[in-house]
C-alpha cells in the first residue's frame, strides 16, 4: 500500500489561536478551512512542499477538550544546527512554551514544545534515517 499524504488531525480549543502558533512557530499556512461542516469547523495547516499537514477541528456542538498524554508528539527533524536554532527561536516567538520531554531520549538532541491545548512538538536536530 503505498500513501501519499499525511494528515494528522487534533481538536483544539481556539482554532484561530492554534492556527496562528503553527503558522507563525513551523511557517506552515493554511491551504484549507470549512465553518460549520455539521458542527465542525476546521483548519488545515502545511506547505506546497511538505506531503504532510495538520488539521485542527472545533465541535460546536459537543466540545472536545483536548487531553494528549505526555507521549503524544509531532516530531520534527531539523539537522542543519543554525536553522534548527532558527526554528527553536521562532517556537518561542510564536507563543510555544519549552517543556521537559516526558522520554529523555528527545532530550539529547532535541527540544521540545506544547502548545496551549497541552498538544507537544519535538524540534529534534538530527537527520532522520532510517537504520
Amino acid at each position: 500500500m503505498l500513501f501519499h499524504h499525511l494528515r494528522i488531525a487534533r481538536p483544539v480549543t481556539d482554532l484561530e489561536q492554534s492556527s496562528e502558533m503553527y503558522c507563525r512557530g513551523l511557517g506552515l499556512k493554511e491551504i484549507g478551512a470549512f465553518t460549520d461542516h455539521d458542527g465542525f469547523s476546521g483548519r488545515m495547516l502545511g506547505r506546497d512542499d511538505l506531503p504532510w499537514h495538520l488539521e485542527f477541528t472545533l465541535c460546536h456542538d459537543h466540545p472536545v477538550m483536548p487531553a494528549p498524554p505526555a507521549e503524544d508528539l509531532l516530531v520534527l527533524y531539523i539537522p542543519e544546527r543554525e536553522a534548527w536554532t532558527a526554528a527553536c527561536n521562532q517556537m518561542e516567538q510564536a507563543g510555544f512554551t519549552r517543556t521537559c520531554a516526558f522520554n529523555p531520549y528527545w532530550e539529547s538532541k532535541g527540544i521540545t514544545f506544547q502548545d496551549n491545548d497541552g498538544y507537544r512538538v519535538v524540534l529534534q536536530n538530527s537527520r532522520w534515517e532510517v537504520s
